[in-house]
């Protein structure tokens, strides 16, 4: 039975890419139902599928993480995982993507959790946008602020893996990109530019036809500007994604017995125990 994929948001739900792809589950928003109600439906999905991964965005409310860590508690579940993520809106629903496609395979639970830390390394996060002066989830030079008052100025941003800003049209080739094969999928909100499409994805040399998806509705607030069209290159293909996780050398975490991948549990947090130095023999008497 494949280990269920919850999410906290229906806008980081993305079409599956082929029929085996098992869909997310998406929380009720805890403002909308009552406490019981929320242990009530997290309950069924570990009754039906064993454990459950909910995938839930670093920059979500206060309330919806306070929620999902009442829950946990009050279930005395140690079957739920909460995967935090700092990707923005759309690199979030390509990860959500991403687990869900790796979740039909023979991983379980625990390297399925601890897998989202490796993947999202693998998702180049970004935008374009009509002006940085309230972006605050990315560093953002002064003279970069200077120039978003520019009448037309458009930034290419970049928040994963590496953050970076450059200006459309006068910097571009700083903006560097993967150096793997990856899939282009873009959301478009108020902003008229077509530069994802037109410019980066050639130079990025991305594989087949760029993707379009509905913008997040979560968006506009993570990167502080509605003008903007939002974009994430990935790798598309599960034989890939397996490959790239199970590569990685599995641990059993000290703490809940959970397997895991990495320097840290998926489920409990605990971190990797570092084996303990052979003591030193003393000076000979």
């Amino acid at each position: 039975m494949p280990t269920a994929i919850a999410v906290t948001g229906a806008d980081l739900v993305l079409p599956p890419t082929d029929p085996g792809t098992p869909n997310a589950a998406v929380l009720a928003d805890p403002a909308a139902r009552t406490l019981d109600d929320s242990v009530t439906e997290l309950r069924r999905f570990v009754d039906r599928f064993g454990h459950v991964l909910v995938v839930c965005p670093a920059s979500a409310p206060p309330a919806v993480a306070h929620r999902l860590h009442t829950v946990r508690g009050l279930l005395e579940s140690d079957r739920i995982a909460l995967v935090r993520t700092d990707l923005p809106p759309l690199g979030t629903a390509v990860l959500v993507r991403q687990l869900r496609q790796l979740s039909a395979c023979e991983f379980s639970p625990g390297v399925l959790a601890s897998a989202a830390r490796l993947l999202a390394h693998y998702i180049y996060a970004g935008a374009v946008l009509g002006s940085v002066s309230r972006l605050d989830r990315v560093p953002v030079t002064l003279g970069s602020h200077l120039k978003s008052w520019l009448p037309g100025a458009h930034f290419a941003v970049l928040a994963g893996p590496a953050p970076r800003i450059v200006r459309v049209g006068a910097d571009e080739t700083a903006f560097a990109g993967p150096e793997f094969t990856t899939r282009l999928l873009t959301a478009r909100g108020q902003l008229a530019t077509d530069w994802p499409t037109a410019t980066l994805a050639p130079r990025w040399a991305v594989a087949g036809p760029v993707e379009e998806t509905a913008l997040p509705a979560s968006s506009p607030a993570w990167w502080g500007t509605p003008k903007l069209v939002e974009f994430a290159a990935y790798l598309p293909d599960l034989p890939v994604l397996h490959q790239l996780v199970a590569s990685v050398r599995r641990e059993t975490c000290h703490w809940c017995g959970m397997e895991l991948i990495g320097d840290r549990c998926g489920f409990c947090a605990a971190p990797l125990a570092t084996p303990a130095l052979p003591t030193q023999a003393g000076p000979p008497r």
